[in-house]
C-alpha cells in the first residue's frame, strides 16, 4: 500500500479498533489468501439494504420499479468506483505484481469491491448503526441528487438533456488511453465541453461504460 491507511479510516469518519479489518478490506485477491472477497460480499449486502431503505424513506409515492432502478444507479460498479475515487482509496489498495503493472489501483471494477469490502470491515469493526452513518454519509449527495424522474436514465442521455435544456452544444467524447490486458482492458474516455473550456474523465471496462463514467463526472461538475 502506498499510503496509511489510517487516513483513509479519518476520511470515511471511523476509527478502527481492529485495523486488521480494514488491512484485509484494502487487500485484493491477487495479493494473496488474506483478501477482502469475503468483507466485499458482506459491503454489498449492507450498502444494498442501507440504500433501499433511505430511497423507501425519501420517495413513499415511488413504486417497486422505480425504486428498484434508483437504488441500481446508486449501487453500481461505476458509481461505487466514483465514490471510491473521491476517497482516493486507490492509493491504500494492496495489489499482487500483476495488478500494479496494469494499473489495478484505477478500475472500476477492484476500486468497487474494495469500497464494499471496507464498508464490510467497518460493520464487522463497529456494528450497523456506525455502517449506516458511513455509507449515509458517503451518499448523500447522489441520494440528495436522485428524483424518480431520472432514475431510468443514464449519465450521458441525463448530461444530454442537462445542456439542451440551457441550449449548450452537446459534448465530445474521445478515448485517451486504453490499459490493461487484452482480455481485461481499461478505458479512459475524456467528456469535452469545449465552448465551456471543461473536461472530466471516466474510466471503465468498455467504451460505453467508460463514457457513462465520463458523462456522470461531467454532471458532477457542471451542477456544483
Amino acid at each position: 500500500m502506498n499510503a496509511d491507511p489510517r487516513r483513509l479510516a479519518l476520511a470515511l469518519g471511523h476509527a478502527f479498533k481492529r485495523e486488521d479489518l480494514l488491512e484485509q478490506g484494502l487487500t485484493h485477491r491477487s495479493a494473496g489468501a488474506f483478501n477482502n472477497e469475503r468483507l466485499e460480499f458482506l459491503g454489498d449486502a449492507l450498502i444494498g439494504f442501507m440504500i433501499a431503505e433511505a430511497l423507501w424513506e425519501r420517495f413513499p409515492e415511488a413504486d417497486e420499479g422505480t425504486l428498484s432502478r434508483m437504488r441500481a444507479s446508486l449501487v453500481k460498479r461505476e458509481s461505487l468506483a466514483g465514490l471510491a475515487r473521491g476517497l482516493r482509496l486507490g492509493d491504500y489498495l494492496r495489489l499482487g505484481a500483476g495488478e500494479l503493472r496494469t494499473g489495478g489501483h484505477a478500475r472500476d471494477s477492484i476500486l468497487a469491491d474494495a469500497l464494499e469490502a471496507v464498508l464490510g470491515a467497518v460493520y464487522l469493526d463497529a456494528g450497523f448503526a456506525v455502517t449506516q452513518t458511513v455509507v449515509m454519509g458517503l451518499f448523500a449527495e447522489r441520494l440528495d441528487d436522485t428524483s424518480a424522474a431520472q432514475s431510468g436514465k443514464d449519465p450521458k442521455t441525463r448530461l444530454q438533456e442537462w445542456l439542451q435544456s440551457r441550449k449548450w452544444p452537446l459534448p465530445d467524447y474521445v478515448v485517451t488511453e486504453i490499459g490493461g490486458d487484452q482480455h481485461d482492458q481499461i478505458f479512459t474516455v475524456s467528456c469535452l465541453l469545449t465552448d465551456r473550456n471543461l473536461c472530466a474523465f471516466g474510466t471503465g471496462s468498455s467504451r460505453r461504460r467508460a463514457e457513462q463514467s465520463a458523462a456522470q463526472a461531467m454532471l458532477e461538475q457542471i451542477e456544483k
